[in-house]
């Protein structure tokens, strides 16, 4: 008889690995020059600090509620238990699927839009060419998870390594080159600390946060990790150090090589980087990996996000269908598949730039806002003994949490957070009309009837 749940069987390595591939992607890549452009001075690298720190403080919200609610599904599940499993809980944790029905595979897309332009550096490539590229990665990336979890926890292994490698060879040509502290012996020079400076990496972060986002794609997969209540902070803390040191060693490397001036206005300028100190054949080479590691993102992004409608499902909470898993392979292939099938329309339809601030304005609210004010009220009304992990001095990182969210969600736009309320709008909608047509009485204790 086939398994109707999940198993545990991700160690701290394929964790880390998967949040790390996730963070990775072409982020870092296609943002480096976005940066820049937005800092317009040798200043940038703040802003790739500040995404690092928005990070870690927001990780450890994640890692409380991780650690105590180790199931798949991630924010569902937290949403569900820091607001009530009835009345507001169930629109909470049903806007954040909601949301996740269309922000997930806006994340996919956008690695696999990544993916298709910056291989237009190999080989010049139309517009409409570059969306069959991105489509096919799309595609490639749900035959390679129509498998079981053992199996993904080794591909994403090797995916990593790949990661690590690319990364590792980017910095260690800057060093070569011999000129590798001058960045950062000049970081300062004509910064002046002012509106115009604040305002400046609030919207570079914008770019920058978006480089780091999957730290928490473990949570996501909270069902299927060993050990959950160690291993699912752990995973988090060692993937945003690891990644930060090597975002930070990556800009420097890069910017020693290509003065800032001329690389904000560079749209592969990993590549033209490595082709002036090795020629154009490492230059083709470096974008092979760079294209690797893109779709080692879509990858874990897919994996993580495919167990959300799954566990809302399972949960009775969203349509029956979802909460099937394959009959050999144990794993949610409806979600899988339905994720898959919505992001490689999106591939088709959207430019990356928009594609990036979306995501983030429609998933501070719901998700990083609402759950760390749930996590507040939850630790006032439990107590922390019911928390395997603790954050330090709480509830401050909560609440610094809540104001960085909102400065990003600000410099996402007016018209991006007019998106993003309009979907909660819409889900909300939905989601009464749901209750109602189903009897199951919002907002009112289980078992209530009129």
């Amino acid at each position: 008889m086939a398994e109707t749940t999940l198993a545990r069987r991700l160690g701290l390595a394929q964790a880390t690995a998967i949040n790390m591939t996730d963070m990775v992607g072409i982020g870092p890549f296609i943002t480096l020059p976005m940066v820049i452009g937005m800092m317009n001075g040798p200043w940038f690298l703040y802003a790739w600090l500040a995404g690092a720190l928005l990070s870690f403080i927001d990780a450890m919200v994640w890692s409380e509620l991780g650690a105590a609610f180790p199931m798949a599904g991630g924010s569902y599940n937290f949403l569900k238990e820091t607001y009530g499993k009835h009345g507001p809980g169930k629109l909470m944790s049903f806007l954040f699927v909601w949301q996740t029905m269309i922000q997930a595979p806006l994340v996919i897309a956008s690695a696999a839009i990544g993916f298709a332009s910056y291989f237009s550096y190999l080989v010049p490539v139309a517009d409409d060419l570059k969306k069959v590229i991105s489509g096919s990665v799309v595609i490639a990336i749900v035959i390679l998870l129509y498998r079981k979890i053992e199996a993904i926890g080794k591909i994403s292994m090797v995916l990593w390594v790949g990661v690590l490698f690319t990364m590792i060879w980017i910095i260690a040509g800057g060093l070569a080159h011999g000129n590798f502290l001058a960045p950062i012996k000049h970081i300062n020079d004509g910064l002046t600390v002012n509106y115009a400076f604040v305002a400046a990496i609030g919207f570079a972060s914008v770019k920058s946060v978006y480089s780091y986002l999957g730290y928490y794609n473990v949570c996501h997969l909270g069902g299927e990790i060993i050990n959950p209540s160690k291993n699912i902070p752990k995973s988090m803390f060692l993937s945003i150090a690891g990644i930060a040191i090597l975002y930070m060693l990556m800009n420097v490397s890069v910017v020693s090589v290509i003065p800032w001036q001329q690389a904000k206005d560079s749209q592969f300028v990993v590549s033209e980087f490595m082709e002036k100190l090795s020629g154009h054949v490492s230059a083709k080479i470096v974008t092979c990996l760079i294209l690797l590691v893109a779709f080692s993102s879509v990858f874990s992004a897919t994996l993580g996000y495919s167990r959300i409608p799954y566990a809302a499902a399972a949960d009775g909470a969203f349509f029956k269908i979802f909460a099937r898993l394959h009959p050999t392979g144990n794993f949610p292939h409806v979600s899988l598949l339905f994720l898959g099938g919505i992001a490689f329309v999106f591939s088709l339809l959207f430019k990356l730039s928009d594609v990036i601030s979306a995501i983030l304005a429609m998933r501070i609210l719901i998700q990083f806002i609402s759950q760390a004010f749930g996590l507040y009220l939850l630790r006032r009304k439990k107590g922390e003994t019911a928390f395997p992990y603790k954050m330090p001095l709480f509830p401050i990182p909560i609440f610094l949490a809540i104001l960085m969210w909102i400065g990003i969600l600000v410099s996402t736009g007016f018209h991006m957070v007019l998106g993003g309320l309009s979907a909660i709008a819409l889900g909300t909608v939905v989601y009464f009309i749901k209750a109602n047509m189903n009897k199951e009485w919002p907002f009112k204790p289980a078992g209530y009837k009129p």
